[in-house]
């Protein structure tokens, strides 16, 4: 584990993963038994526990808690002081430490700002949770969830922009002109496997989210 990338300020527990060029900012806290991919950023005040597994190229805003039974896969973005929890049921009188809830964000999903997520769901590839929404269930692959509790508002491709779907389940990106096929309540790309990475031209933004938007009205 390279220490080129650490504030001083953070504090790193012996016997944890770090992986390749992961920065970890200001007063954040790394527990013992921590796994943390490469190419991540941990942005001031996070902290990481003994059981938080954590992918490649992650981006974890400031006062975000990764717990004991939260698995992050790659490419996620966690938003500034989102929530996540691993007891459904928390009593101060009550231990339940060998009872932590499973929650799994997979690959490529956006929690927004103040988000909450509530433990024991799983959060779909490339699911985009919006700023301040309180998420109770399973999130299906490119959803998108707004609201308290949240609800399913339409889908979101992976450059992070609404899909439209024509009359045969088509639709694409107005960014990255993908392709997606909406199928029985699946999406999926059609030009690039959700398991693969952006390639290079696709990797950088190009228009503002309001800029697209005032081009599609």
């Amino acid at each position: 584990m390279s220490t080129d990338h650490i504030h001083p300020t953070a504090v790193i527990d012996e016997s944890c993963e770090i992986g390749e060029g992961t920065r970890v900012w200001h007063f954040s806290h790394v527990c013992t038994g921590a796994k943390i991919g490469a190419g991540c950023s941990l942005g001031q005040n996070t902290m990481v526990a003994a059981g938080g597994v954590i992918g490649d190229n992650v981006k974890i805003q400031n006062n975000v808690s990764v717990y004991d039974g939260v698995t992050i896969e790659d490419d996620v973005f966690l938003g500034p002081s989102c929530v996540l929890t691993n007891i459904t049921n928390p009593r101060s009188q009550v231990v339940r430490k060998t009872l932590y809830e499973k929650t799994l964000i997979r690959r490529g999903a956006t929690i927004g700002a103040n988000a909450t997520i509530v433990c024991g769901v799983t959060i779909g590839r490339y699911a985009f949770v919006g700023a301040g929404a309180v998420v109770r269930n399973d999130v299906p692959d490119y959803a998108m969830m707004l609201g308290v509790p949240a609800e399913q508002h339409g889908w979101m491709s992976r450059h992070g922009h609404v899909l439209h779907f024509d009359d045969v389940g088509e639709g694409i990106c107005p960014e990255s002109k993908l392709r997606y096929r909406l199928n029985n309540g699946r999406v999926n790309c059609l030009d690039l496997n959700e398991e693969e990475p952006l390639p290079e031209e696709l990797a950088g933004g190009k228009a503002t989210y309001s800029d697209l938007k005032q081009r599609q009205s």
